[in-house]
């Protein structure tokens, strides 16, 4: 049974950072692509970091470019999203999610068209100006 449990989320100032963890358990990182969303209130959920593992690819949203970054640890089957210099429009509650590779076209696709077959339960974190 794929699950995806995300922890790290809270409170932090502009131009601070913080990083959020992402535990999966269920299936081989190598099968799946693994997303970061997130959904501020009022807005639509949006795809910000995606990746693919298995050739490399990553899509980065423009609102996050050069600010946010994923890393993972395979071992603890775990991925991060670490996310510095951020801003009050940074505010959200954050998804893990995760789909089979063979199932999307790109990383791209999975981001922007919100190609996911499973999601975490989110986290909150909210930006202070």
């Amino acid at each position: 049974q794929v699950r995806l449990v995300e922890s790290g989320g809270g409170l932090v100032q502009a131009g601070g950072s913080l990083r959020l963890s992402c535990k999966f358990s269920g299936f081989e990182y190598i099968h799946y692509a693994i997303g970061w969303f997130r959904e501020a209130p009022g807005k639509e959920r949006e795809g910000i970091l995606c990746e693919n593992s298995r050739d490399g690819s990553t899509y980065v949203a423009d609102s996050v470019k050069g600010r946010f970054t994923v890393t993972r640890d395979e071992d603890k089957h775990t991925t991060y999203l670490t996310m510095n210099n951020m801003k009050p429009d940074d505010t959200a509650v954050y998804y893990c999610a995760a789909e089979l590779i063979d199932w999307i076209a790109s990383v791209h696709e999975m981001c922007t068209l919100r190609r996911v077959g499973y999601w975490g339960q989110g986290t909150q974190v909210n930006v202070s100006s």
